[in-house]
């Protein structure tokens, strides 16, 4: 008998969180298209462009909504079984509202695989793709990282790329050399190099500059090209002119021990790494939230309970926010900022779903 109340309840559920997902999707992918709009005339960038850009965005949008999706689709299912006095009968029959969480949590675990999966090889995919088709069509250029002035290091090497033309071409690229104790040994400056496969860079109008013991003894070269083994490999090139948010989570884990083995600052990264944890959590906490709020006082009518559940969505997103910029900004350990929210919400919903009678 519970067994088919529980797939009856995570029935209802799948349904309105599909409800929810129909209803929030388009509602923040217009908000989307309206923002690109205000873009279209820059370049070659046009209304179909900016249509083609939010389309692309969608998973990432979906991922991003997922806590408030679990909140208010499973609140629109289990209220309308409150409606219908069926909780009711479920409570008469002896089934307690920590029961009857069991069903949505059940699902949430199912759109918690989903969401790994869309951000593992989806959504990073689509949503780098509709950004370089925005910076083509506005620039009308290829240029990766223009005027950014991409840096990098390891133990004893500093790297400056002024640009990437493309994933294999790099310009004005200063290398700076370092000896044990600090001091600088070699600069060299290239107006361009291709970056082979291997690792391997063909540096082209080449100046070089070796320094001696004293600011006198500078002895300077210039070449034509000379090749240069990199310690930095095109993909971690890639990796740095894009955003922490756009990237998948393996990619997220593979920079962070990239620049932390380098001795570079990660914790923009890592905290996008555990942020993409910590969403899990705050689904979960969402989806046992809106237990008490259906299971609240039979005054409160269902649009009420919905509007609530609103206004708790948009001040848990707005707190996790708040909490995130405070904790790079303070420096505060990016795992703890990214899994406190979350962790805390569960904490909160499970002893308020315990109260409920």
């Amino acid at each position: 008998m519970i067994l088919i109340i529980d797939r009856y309840l995570a029935f209802r559920v799948f349904i309105g969180l599909c409800i929810a997902t129909a209803m929030l999707l388009p509602l923040f992918g217009f908000l989307d298209l309206l923002e690109q709009l205000d873009d279209v005339g820059q370049g070659t960038y046009r209304v179909q462009d900016a249509f083609l850009y939010t389309a692309l965005m969608m998973p990432r949008r979906f991922s991003q909504l997922a806590p408030f999706i679990a909140l208010l689709g499973t609140v629109i299912a289990l209220g309308g079984l409150a409606k219908n006095l069926e909780l009711t009968a479920l409570q008469i029959g002896g089934v307690s509202p920590v029961r009857v969480s069991m069903a949505p949590l059940a699902v949430g675990f199912v759109l918690l695989i989903f969401i790994a999966i869309l951000e593992q090889f989806i959504a990073p995919k689509f949503q780098q793709e509709a950004i370089l088709n925005k910076v083509v069509a506005r620039d009308q250029s290829v240029q990766l990282g223009k005027n950014l002035g991409i840096w990098t290091r390891n133990e004893r090497n500093i790297l400056r790329i002024g640009e990437m033309v493309n994933a294999k071409k790099a310009e004005n690229v200063e290398i700076l050399h370092f000896d044990k104790n600090g001091s600088l040994l070699t600069y060299t400056y290239a107006r361009y190099a291709n970056i082979n496969d291997n690792n391997l860079w063909e540096l082209h109008e080449v100046i070089s500059k070796k320094f001696g013991s004293s600011k006198e003894n500078i002895e300077s070269v210039s070449k034509n090209s000379i090749y240069w083994k990199s310690f930095v490999n095109p993909n971690n090139i890639s990796t740095l002119i894009k955003s922490p948010e756009s990237l998948s989570p393996y990619d997220l884990f593979q920079h962070v021990s990239y620049l932390k083995n380098t001795g570079q600052e990660a914790d923009a990264y890592e905290l996008a790494l555990w942020r993409k944890a910590g969403g899990a959590f705050t689904t979960i906490a969402m989806l046992l939230l809106s237990i008490p709020f259906v299971f609240g006082s039979s005054r409160t009518g269902f649009a009420t309970k919905l509007v609530f559940s609103v206004m708790a969505g948009i001040s848990v997103y707005l707190l996790d926010q708040i909490i995130a910029n405070i904790g790079l900004l303070l420096h505060f350990p990016p795992i703890l900022t990214a899994l406190f929210p979350g962790i805390a919400l569960i904490i909160v919903a499970n002893i308020w779903l315990r109260t409920i009678p």
